[in-house]
């Protein structure tokens, strides 16, 4: 057969199958109905448009008419976008990695038709190779199993199924008890234990940003003054952004490393990275002032508004790492190449970008930077000709599909950078996604869908979405004050909380009780389609933990919204979940940074008056100005945000009240003393 009922999906990965000659369902009732029916095992493939080895298995096994016959004839067919269904996602690599003690995409799971997994892996060449046996062998193999031992199969599923519930479980993590700072010092330590003093960055090959990391890292050092924290993260940066994972023409950086010296990246581009690491570096050159770092910044965020932003005002999701079906392609270069486009200029361009004949990529060269930054300045221009050029090449597949998760993550990097940075332009860019979110993915009832594409919104939000966009929100008031961002804010928090908490958690400071369950919140609603278990993720992974994300911005909402119980629920989180953190400091670094800034006392900032005048503009300098990474600031005439409630202006100007643990010191008018009273009242907090 040709084409199969994946036509009519959105997600571009499920589209890039709609022509195999294997019978494919999305996943739906139909398709597990049909299982059920005729009891046959589902074969379950999961995996992302711009994932290499997902293109590669495609092309060998299913484009392939016998292997098709075989999947056809003996299971039911279900591919999933991992990015469009997480929950999915989260739950059959919890069952892969529990098989096989690894897991990774694309990710090829057989289930039971109850939806039980009971084998599973990941890629599977088409002929033995790789210590692997051929996909046709498993396939046999699995379904002769199903019809010889089927009640053996049937028992494991069931086993495997409980221990992850088990593991996805409200049980208790640790006893609650107060949230310390110790987990803090310890966390560092370790981060400092596994640190490459070579390189940057923890472990070896494959070697991954960890952007969360690092955010707590310039917290810590801000809170503490601690020298080696500054320098993991300086030394992470630089040579990240001197490595071939940066796009060093185009801006951007790449998934990862394949190897531990930054050099040659997976070329695959994802929202997510992108938006972290642009904060990442905008935190780093507000406590520096090395200017590199605020280029690198720019550059990102350019790169994302020229090449990854729907002109409805959606981010895209990913770039393909192949093109014209060679991985990297489109971004490395031949020396003579370099030659022929910039003439006399490239002598002295191709020193500091490690140009050579034999090339460091197959023949070809990944640029890397190992000038000054005075180097890369004088450089422009070379630049821009290597990137006119490069755009004449075949560009690597875009997934268009908007996601609400992701768009939060980048809707607060550039709602922070266009104030940091006095960009209107990345304002105006915030501005338009928050008001395509808002709009395009949330319901009359302020419910979240998770996934956009071409004008059709689908999938029922997820933790993520509503956790990421929070963040978005918060962010983008403190950088325009509209008060209507905040009561979506709000609005979105609430929804959050009556949706996604863990049974029995109340909205109060009830006394804690010795071994009482987590406090935090399931990834699915209360309403979202039933599946085999309700999942739970507390690690963060390339992505903050829908969790994590909560906790921090809980926290933050908390003192604009004037709300002790946001506080409270997210102190909860924290204080039965942090024995985690210093064991495993790499999977919490979005819990670290929520922990650092309950522990901080962080600041409520209120400015009374029009922040478009000039001496609200003056307060906000006093309290923007620098790395301030612990307050909330509200500014306004009226009492719509309820930290602003009750505040007034003295003698008709504008006037700034600051408290600390719902605790207020006289209100000031002075911007100069202003400053003197935030940077006392954050040295005491520290």
């Amino acid at each position: 057969m040709i084409g199969n009922r994946l036509a009519g999906e959105t997600s571009p990965y499920l589209l890039q199958h709609a022509e195999n000659p294997v019978d494919w369902y999305p996943w739906s009732d139909e398709a597990l109905g049909r299982a059920r029916l005729e009891q046959k095992p589902i074969f379950l493939s999961i995996g992302y448009a711009a994932c290499h080895w997902c293109h590669v298995m495609a092309h060998e096994s299913f484009e392939d008419e016998r292997v098709a016959e075989i999947l056809n004839e003996r299971f039911v067919n279900i591919k999933v976008d991992r990015e469009e269904r997480p929950d999915l996602d989260r739950i059959y690599m919890s069952a892969v990695q529990a098989l096989t003690g690894g897991g990774g995409w694309p990710m090829s799971v057989f289930l039971t038709p109850e939806g039980h997994p009971f084998y599973g892996g990941t890629y599977f060449p088409p002929q033995p190779r790789y210590g692997m046996p051929s996909f046709t062998d498993v396939l046999t193999a699995v379904a002769d199993a199903w019809d010889n031992r089927r009640d053996e199969l049937v028992s494991g599923g069931e086993r495997l199924v409980a221990a992850i519930e088990q593991q996805m479980s409200a049980n208790v993590v640790s006893d609650n008890k107060d949230c310390s700072p110790e987990v803090l010092n310890i966390s560092v330590s370790q981060l400092a234990d596994r640190f490459d003093d070579v390189n940057g960055g923890w472990g070896g090959a494959p070697k991954f940003p960890q952007p969360m990391v690092l955010e707590f890292l310039l917290r810590y050092h801000h809170e503490t003054g601690d020298d080696q924290a500054l320098r993991m993260v300086e030394q992470t940066l630089q040579s990240m952004a001197r490595g071939g994972i940066y796009d060093q023409v185009g801006g951007g950086f790449h998934r990862y490393s394949v190897d531990n010296v930054w050099l040659t990246p997976h070329f695959e581009k994802m929202l997510y990275d992108n938006a972290q690491l642009a904060r990442v570096y905008l935190h780093a050159w507000q406590v520096t002032g090395d200017v590199f770092y605020r280029t690198i910044v720019e550059e990102t965020l350019d790169y994302v508004m020229r090449e990854m932003t729907d002109p409805a005002g959606g981010f895209y999701s990913t770039q393909d790492a192949d093109s014209e079906g060679e991985e990297g392609k489109f971004y490395v270069w031949d020396s003579e190449e370099v030659s022929a486009i910039l003439g006399e200029v490239a002598a002295n361009f191709k020193g500091p970008y490690g140009v050579t004949i034999q090339g460091n990529f197959e023949g070809k060269n990944i640029l890397t930077f190992a000038g000054t930054v005075e180097e890369r300045d004088a450089l422009r221009e070379a630049r821009r000709q290597l990137y006119d050029a490069r755009e004449q090449r075949v560009h690597p597949a875009r997934d268009e599909k908007v996601l609400t998760s992701w768009n939060g993550l980048m809707l607060a990097a550039f709602a922070e950078a266009a104030r940091v940075l006095e960009r209107e332009d990345y304002s105006q860019v915030a501005e338009q996604n928050a008001e395509f979110l808002l709009r395009e993915l949330r319901t009359d009832e302020g419910r979240l869908f998770h996934t956009w594409t071409a004008g059709v919104a689908k999938v029922n939000g997820y933790l993520e979405d509503y956790a990421f966009l929070l963040e978005g929100l918060i962010e983008l008031y403190q950088t325009t004050f509209d008060p209507d961002l905040f009561a979506a804010a709000r609005e979105l928090a609430d929804v959050m909380i009556a949706h996604f908490r863990m049974d029995g958690e109340q909205l109060d400071s009830e006394p804690q009780r010795q071994g009482r369950a987590f406090a935090g919140f399931y990834d699915t609603s209360d309403d979202h389609e039933e599946l085999i278990v309700r999942p739970r993720e507390l690690q963060d992974n390339a992505i903050p933990s829908g969790n994590g994300m909560a906790v921090t911005a809980l926290l933050r909402l908390a003192g604009l919204a004037g709300e002790p119980g946001f506080s409270d629920l997210a102190r909860k989180s924290l204080s039965t979940a942090q024995d985690l953190f210093g064991r495993y400091p790499l999977g919490f670094g979005q819990w670290l940074i929520g922990l650092s800034y309950l522990l901080a006392h962080p600041l409520e900032i209120a400015i009374v008056g029009d922040p478009g005048v000039d001496d609200v503009k003056a307060l906000l300098d006093s309290v923007f100005t620098g790395y301030r990474p612990h307050q909330v600031v509200a500014v306004g005439n009226e009492a719509s945000v309820p930290l602003l409630r009750d505040r007034v202006s003295m003698d008709g100007n504008a006037t700034a009240y600051v408290c600390v643990d719902r605790v207020c010191r006289p209100p000031v008018t002075d911007p100069a003393s202003l400053r003197e009273l935030v940077e006392q009242l954050t040295a005491e907090g520290s």
